[in-house]
């Protein structure tokens, strides 16, 4: 029975040629856009998932109480991995990570690089199985002098991955050995680096690590327990850890799983609150909808067939086949046409992948090895089948064979309404797609056009290192800059621009109440900060070298600052930081420069460029771009020749931060419109099917005098009412997301009209191009050809 009803199912789909692509077609594009999407939700399901331990392995996270409300951050103390290692039995071995992007200059007799450096614990080799090419991870991390590459950090530093021994330049100052070589790390890794060091060369470097206390938040913390199943009991003791080595501490840490690290980032008063999950959340939801869409649109097209198949159901039937039979021929027909689409799909998939890959900067392959892919690929081939063909199959098989061959009158009328309804569903998910694609796009023009606070354009950074650490060398620097028209003005600043900078509690004003423990943001800066980044001094003035207590005693406090200490008068306030009485000189605007959308934290800003870890350059308006920062260049090799000058601009650090509105925006138009095209093929079987209904109808109509506008009026009328139908459902649940979508920003663009009315003129005008293209063909059919026969 299977062979017949496939080789009954291969001559219908060959007999209609026509009816068969548009189905394929359509199948096609809705799996290939399903694939694509489930194939990213796999890849960011997949982060960390690569080591074999990790439902073992948990990241310590600290929860600050301000004022009442419970912050949440990965930095704790550096104490606590040693502590919960000697006190907690269940756990097995913890790993420190020194905080912030280190990149460092590693150089050999011809090669000289700069490679992202984690500074870590032996432990951390224990924790994760990295796969080792050299080198025992036992020992790779136990002198504090060694160092572990990956295989490409090792091609491009010697030239080869068998390098266990060979010895390389830190810093241009330090000779380390390479104690260990392992496989480059996939992106889907959580903590990337290109070489790997000890916390003890850490410590070495930065002497003060060591005598951090409890309430100093340094490091991440990592820990491997010997057994999932005692979590509950080591979460229980990592609570108390930091309130028995410090009584009067509102801190706490807690344990979080590694898995969902990646996924679940972000937390609301303490809880887990969602993160990158929601966006794979929706993204799963967006691949059910198309796949669902092109589904619809098999079913429509198929049960407008209904006239040609139902003579076919009642000669079957009168010779006596069984409905059971004929739901299993047209089920396998769906299947038939599921399977070619699922093989064009691939072909598809394989061609555009590269690109989708390069939109999205991550690597994702097929893997025809998995056994997961050939299941999911066969849950997909069955999946379609079954629900595109369900309707059609239950439709088409309950034909009485008396009804249907003294004609097709009147058959199929009661199965109207549920096409109708299956157009609306298809347009009611297009059009919300549409909206929200429109509110997306709309929320990254906001936010790239809102002012910064600001001046991002001929603004770049270059790290502080080698000869610019030595201040002398460093002013000779700036004054060649300037001489050549490279730049305008220049100064120190803590770390990257755009990254997130250091905190603190431990500040006091006139006025704050003994209760109050908010938390404010602090930066080092060099003189001409306001002049350099392009702000606003709102009052005072800004660091000057004019003033000596500029580098001792003084402060500049944001607008943000000024209201979080309620300052009526801030020059000249007087600030205590731990046990030093400082100075307010100036107030700077708020600006900027971490997070788009979000308002500006509390900042107080103190002059030291010992501090300081970049040098901003306002560069030269009058000279151009690239002759400026030529001169940068020219000038930093010949004064401070061991390090290249490796110049960043902010303003593509800033443009770095809309990645995930510009990823969900691209995806939302991308498969939007496919839904759209999709919902257009849906359309056109609904138009086909009523033109067969119809067609006695309309020839009547044109022999007695109808012209050809009012029958297409006639004809389009009824899809409009549907189409607008769809509107009318989608318009309220594409607001209702799109204002949940827009709660996460602090400035936000205002939800109008605009969008909802695109949307509706948009549905409109592409329902009546689709339908009218089959209309005007029955609208200008000769009348004969249909009433020939009555």
């Amino acid at each position: 029975m299977f062979l017949i009803n496939f080789r009954i199912a291969l001559r219908n789909l060959w007999k209609n040629k026509g009816f068969s692509l548009i189905n394929i077609g359509g199948l096609a594009i809705g799996m290939t856009c399903c694939l694509m999407l489930l194939m990213y939700v796999g890849y960011e399901w997949s982060y960390d998932k690569q080591f074999k331990d990790i439902d073992r392995i948990y990241a310590a996270k600290l929860t600050l109480n301000v004022n009442g409300k419970l912050l949440t951050t990965d930095a704790t103390p550096n104490k606590l991995a040693g502590a919960a290692l000697v006190s907690l039995p269940s756990v097995e071995t913890a790993s420190r990570i020194a905080m912030g992007e280190s990149t460092k200059l590693f150089g050999t007799a011809n090669n000289n690089f700069k490679l992202t450096t984690l500074n870590v614990d032996p432990g951390f080799l224990k924790i994760f199985d990295y796969k080792f090419i050299q080198g025992n991870p036992e020992t790779a991390l136990s002198e504090p002098n060694s160092v572990l590459l990956t295989a490409s950090a090792a091609k491009r530093l010697f030239g080869s991955v068998n390098v266990l021994g060979s010895s390389v330049k830190w810093d241009n100052s330090k000779i380390l050995k390479v104690s260990a070589v392992v496989e480059d790390l996939p992106k889907n890794m959580t903590h990337q680096f290109e070489a790997l060091q000890p916390w003890s060369f850490f410590e070495q470097e930065h002497p003060g690590e060591k005598d951090n206390g409890w309430g100093s938040i340094t490091c991440f913390t990592l820990f491997k327990l010997k057994d999932k199943a005692s979590f509950e009991v080591t979460d229980a003791g990592v609570r108390q850890l930091i309130k028995k080595n410090d009584k009067e501490t509102t801190l706490q840490a807690f344990l979080f799983p590694f898995g969902k690290y990646h996924l679940y980032d972000h937390f609301e008063n303490g809880k887990s609150a969602g993160g990158r999950i929601d966006q794979v959340r929706l993204f799963i939801f967006l691949a059910f909808c198309v796949l669902l869409i092109a589904c619809i649109n098999y079913m429509n097209l198929s049960t407008a067939r209904s006239e040609k198949r139902a003579r076919e159901v009642g000669v079957r039937k009168a010779l006596g086949a069984s409905r059971k039979t004929l739901i299993g021929q047209f089920v396998m027909e769906s299947l038939v046409l599921s399977l070619i689409g699922i093989l064009i799909a691939f072909v598809l998939l394989e061609g555009v992948l590269p690109y989708f890959n390069n939109l999205l900067d991550i690597s994702i392959q097929i893997n025809y090895k998995s056994p997961y892919t050939w299941v999911t690929l066969l849950s997909l081939i069955l999946f379609t089948g079954v629900l595109a063909g369900s309707y059609p199959a239950f439709y088409l098989s309950s034909f009485t064979p008396v009804k249907v061959l003294k004609g097709f009158t009147g058959i199929g009328k009661s199965s109207l309404p549920m096409r109708k309804i299956l157009v609306v569903v298809q347009f009611t998910i297009s059009i919300c797609m549409i909206v929200c694609a429109i509110v997306i796009y709309s929320q990254i023009q906001f936010m790239k056009n809102k002012p910064l606070g600001f001046n991002e354009n001929n603004l770049v950074q270059l790290d502080l290192e080698g000869e610019w650490l030595k201040l002398q060398k460093l002013e000779i620097f700036k004054a060649e800059l300037k001489n050549a028209g490279a730049i305008v003005s220049a100064t120190e600043f803590a770390s990257s621009f755009t990254q997130g900078g250091t905190i603190t509690g431990d500040i006091s004003w006139p006025g704050k109440a003994a209760n109050d423990n908010s938390i404010i943001d602090y930066r080092s800066t060099g003189f001409d900060f306001v002049k350099t980044i392009g702000t606003t001094m709102v009052m005072g003035r800004d660091f000057s070298p004019k003033f000596v207590a500029d580098t001792a005693t003084s402060l500049l406090l944001n607008e943000s600052a000024v209201r979080t200490m309620g300052l009526k008068n801030p020059v000249g306030s007087k600030i205590t930081w731990g046990d030093q009485s400082l100075n307010v000189i100036g107030v700077v605007k708020d600006y900027t420069n971490e997070q788009l959308g979000a308002k500006s934290k509390p900042t107080v800003f103190y002059c030291n460029i010992a501090q300081s870890k970049v040098l901003l350059l306002r560069l030269n308006p009058d000279q151009s771009l690239s002759k400026s920062v030529q001169s940068i260049k020219d000038i930093s090799l010949r004064l401070n020749p061991s390090y290249p000058a490796d110049l960043q601009f902010v303003n593509q650090g800033m443009q770095q931060k809309l990645k995930t509105e510009r990823l969900l925006s691209v995806l939302s138009n991308l498969f939007g419109c496919f839904a759209i095209f999709i919902s257009c093929l849906g359309l056109l079987g609904l138009a086909l099917y009523i033109a067969e209904q119809r067609s006695k109808e309309i020839s009547i109509r044109k022999v007695l005098g109808a012209d050809l506008k009012s029958i297409l009026v006639l004809l389009n009328k009824d899809f409009i009412k549907l189409v607008i139908l769809s509107n009318m459902i989608a318009i309220p649940a594409a607001y209702i997301i799109a204002v949940r979508w827009l709660q996460k920003y602090d400035y936000k663009v205002a939800m109008t009209a605009w969008p909802f009315l695109i949307a509706l003129f948009l549905s409109v005008f592409i329902a009546i191009l689709t339908v009218s293209f089959q209309t005007v063909k029955v609208a200008k059919a000769n009348a004969v050809d249909a009433l020939k026969y009555e």
